[in-house]
C-alpha cells in the first residue's frame, strides 16, 4: 500500500478512508464494474486504524443472536423480531460475499478474521425472565434464528456461561438465550486483506494522505484534493463518483462537498472504553460473548457484554463499554471536530437533540465521573467474582452517532444506527453512524452500488448473484435456500470448530 500519491492518475471512483465500509465497496465494484479505475486515500499510516481496527470494536458479528435492543418488547410483552430478522439477514449477505472472496482468492485462511464463538443474551429478576422467554418464543418461529437455545436454571447456565455464574446468588433469578451460530470478527484483519485483494487488481490505496476538500466541477465530476501528512504537499485528482467511507470523520466531509442530502445531519461523538483481560484462566472459562440489558433509561450504547475475542492469534476478554467524551470525530481526529460541525443547517437539530437527551447527557455524566472501583464493580454485576488487577481499562474507537432532521417534526433526533447518504446526481455518497456497521457493511455498500450505478448492478446481475447466492431473495422466506448458504459459508469460512 503506497505511502503517497506517486503517479496516481485521475480514476473512475475515489473511496475515501481506507476502512471496512471503503474495502468492501472497492471489492463490490470488483464485481459489477471490475473496468473501473479506482483509488483509496487513506489519512494514517496504514489502513484499518479507527472504527475497522479489532481494539476499537467489540468484533460481534452483529446477527441479532445476542443483541436485546434489536429485539424490544411493546406494552403487551410481545416481542419484535423485525429488526433482529433484517439484521441477521443482512450478516448472512455479508457472510456469503466473504466466502466467495475466499473462494476467488482472498488471502490467508478465513480464521484469520472470522472465528465460531457462541452468543448468548443474559438478564436478572423474573421481569427479565419474562421477556427473554418471550423473545425465545418469538425468535425460535423464525427460520433464521433455528437452533436458539434457552435455559433459566442455574446448572445449565454455569455450563453455558461459568464465569457470568461463579459467586451468583442461587436465589437470584436468571435466564438466557444461546446460539452456537455466533461468531467474532477481526475487521481490522478483514479490512486489510480486502485491500490487499483489490490492489493486486489494480485499485490503488495510498496511505498518509488526507482529503482536505471536495468541489464540484462544471463537468460533473468531483475534484479531490489531497494533503500528503508528511510533506504538507496538496494535490488533487479528479473522479466521477467518490464515496466517504471515513467513519466519524465522513460528516465534515460531506458537509466540505455541500451536498443539499447532507443539510440537517450532525453527529455526536461517544468514545467507548472496555476493561480487557489476557489472562488465560479466565479466557478458558468464557467461551462466548454474553450482552445484557441495558440500565432503565440508558442509550443502547450502553448494553453491558463480555466479549471472547480472537486478535492476531491472541484470545483475551473485553467488558463494557464504559463511556467517554471528547469532542473528536475519530481518535486521530481535532478537538474543534465537534463544534465545527455546527452549522446553520442542523444547528436545531444539535439543540433539539440537546433538549429531548437528557438520559443520554446523565449517562454520559455518570460514566465521565465513575471512578476505577465504580467501573469495577458494573464488572461484578457480569463476573461476581472478577479481581480488578485482572483487568486493563482500554479505549475502543470513537463512535460518531447521528443527529437528524424528523421530517415531521422538524426537531433532532438521535440515531444509534448507520445512515446511508446518496448525492441526488448518484455521484457522490456517504456513511454515517456505527452499529451494526461492520458487520452488515456488504448491505450497505450492495445498497449504495444498486442506487448510484443500477445499470451496473443490471448488467451484472448473474455475477452478483454467484458472488451472493441470496441476492434479490428473501431468505426467512426460502428455508431450502437458507439451509443451503448456512452450510455453505459455515464450510467456506471454516466456522465448524
Amino acid at each position: 500500500m503506497s505511502p503517497d500519491l506517486g503517479s496516481a492518475t485521475d480514476p473512475d471512483v475515489v473511496l475515501v478512508g481506507g476502512g471496512i465500509m471503503s474495502a468492501t465497496l472497492a471489492s463490490l465494484l470488483g464485481v459489477v464494474a471490475p473496468e473501473w479505475s479506482i483509488t483509496v486515500f487513506e489519512s494514517a499510516d496504514a489502513v484499518a486504524g479507527e472504527s475497522s481496527d479489532a481494539w476499537n470494536n467489540a468484533g460481534t458479528g452483529h446477527a441479532a443472536l445476542c443483541e436485546l435492543n434489536y429485539t424490544p418488547a411493546g406494552a403487551d410483552g410481545r416481542v419484535d423480531t423485525t429488526k433482529a430478522r433484517t439484521i441477521n439477514e443482512q450478516f448472512m449477505v455479508s457472510r456469503q460475499f466473504w466466502s466467495h472472496l475466499v473462494r476467488t482468492g482472498l488471502t490467508g485462511s478465513p480464521k484469520d478474521f472470522i472465528s465460531p464463538v457462541p452468543h448468548v443474551s443474559f438478564v436478572t429478576g423474573e421481569d427479565g425472565r419474562r421477556y427473554m422467554r418471550a423473545r425465545h418464543q418469538a425468535l425460535s418461529a423464525e427460520p433464521l434464528f433455528a437452533g436458539l437455545e434457552y435455559a433459566d436454571g442455574h446448572a445449565e447456565l454455569r455450563d453455558w456461561v461459568p464465569l457470568v455464574m461463579d459467586g451468583r446468588d442461587p436465589a437470584q433469578v436468571v435466564a438466557a438465550t444461546r446460539s452456537v451460530a455466533g461468531t467474532d470478527v477481526n475487521f481490522g484483519e478483514l479490512t486489510r486483506l480486502l485491500l490487499t485483494q483489490a490492489e493486486g487488481r489494480g485499485v490503488q490505496v495510498h496511505t498518509g494522505q488526507r482529503v482536505s476538500g471536495l468541489e464540484k466541477l462544471d463537468d460533473g465530476r468531483w475534484k479531490v484534493t489531497v494533503t500528503d501528512k508528511r510533506s504538507g504537499e496538496e494535490r488533487s485528482v479528479r473522479t466521477r463518483f467518490v464515496f466517504v467511507g471515513a467513519g466519524g470523520g465522513a460528516l465534515p466531509l460531506l458537509q466540505r462537498a455541500a451536498i443539499p442530502e447532507i443539510r440537517g445531519f450532525g453527529g455526536f461523538p461517544v468514545s467507548g472504553l472496555f476493561l480487557r483481560t489476557r489472562s488465560p484462566e479466565l479466557v478458558t472459562r468464557h467461551q462466548a460473548k454474553v450482552y445484557g440489558q441495558a440500565a432503565v433509561g440508558a442509550p443502547p450504547m450502553s448494553v453491558p457484554h463480555l466479549d471472547l475475542r480472537l486478535v492476531d492469534g491472541e484470545y483475551s476478554l473485553l467488558f463494557g463499554p464504559y463511556a467517554g467524551f471528547s469532542p473528536k470525530f475519530l481518535k486521530a481526529g481535532s478537538m474543534f471536530d465537534l463544534p465545527l460541525s455546527v452549522k446553520p443547517n442542523n444547528l436545531s437539530s444539535m439543540l433539539g437533540v440537546a433538549r429531548t437527551e437528557m438520559a443520554l447527557t446523565k449517562y454520559l455524566v455518570t460514566e465521565l465521573l465513575q471512578s476505577r472501583s465504580a467501573r469495577h464493580r458494573t464488572l461484578l454485576e457480569f463476573v461476581p467474582l472478577a479481581e480488578q488487577a485482572d483487568w486493563e481499562m482500554i479505549t475502543a474507537g470513537q463512535r460518531v452517532q447521528v443527529i437528524k432532521r424528523d421530517p415531521t417534526s422538524g426537531k433532532g433526533v438521535l440515531q444509534f444506527g448507520t445512515e446511508l447518504i446518496v448525492g441526488g446526481d448518484g455521484t457522490i455518497a456517504g456513511l454515517l453512524g456505527a452499529s451494526p456497521g461492520a458487520s452488515t457493511a456488504v448491505s450497505a455498500m450492495l445498497t449504495l452500488v444498486q442506487r448510484a450505478f443500477p445499470e451496473r448492478v443490471a448488467a451484472n446481475r448473474a455475477a452478483l448473484e454467484e458472488a451472493i447466492p441470496s441476492y434479490g431473495r428473501d431468505l426467512s422466506a426460502d428455508p431450502g435456500l437458507l439451509a443451503a448458504v448456512r452450510a455453505d459459508t459455515m464450510q467456506t469460512l471454516e466456522l465448524n470448530g
